[in-house]
């Protein structure tokens, strides 16, 4: 019994370090502008938001999308001011991307979190 119960533990402690490596993750692509690595995160299609241009493109597509955002808005500072999970199992973080010509951008993501993956669904760069 003992047995049993320290293996659960091992297991539960493993899935909160892979999702504090996930948002960490992909808050490093985010402040390093790195629309390639950003782009891993995300299945076949994202809903990409960015100011108040809004639609559901392509991998290909948003990668294209985020290098050019990125390039006009290099990244200053990025910083996650709240995460959470809703009872569906979508994983969420808000957070503040300030870019080096001074714009904020109110910044969240949204992922679904299993044991094989963790795919951004949405991804919104919203000017504050």
């Amino acid at each position: 019994m003992r047995k049993l119960r320290l293996t659960v533990i091992l297991i539960i402690a493993t899935s909160f370090v892979g999702l504090t490596d996930i948002y960490e993750d992909i808050s490093s692509a985010i402040r390093n502008g790195d629309a390639r690595r950003l782009i891993s995160y995300i299945g076949a299609s994202v809903d990409l938001t960015i100011g108040t241009q809004e639609a559901v493109y392509s991998k290909a597509q948003a990668e294209q999308i985020l290098h050019e955002f990125f390039s006009k808005n290099t990244p200053k500072s990025f910083t996650i001011l709240h995460k959470g999970s809703s009872k569906e199992g979508i994983m969420y973080a808000i957070g503040t991307l300030v870019s080096a010509s001074g714009k904020t951008f109110r910044t969240s993501f949204y992922f679904k979190h299993s044991p094989n993956s963790n795919l951004i669904q949405e991804l919104r760069f919203e000017t504050e």
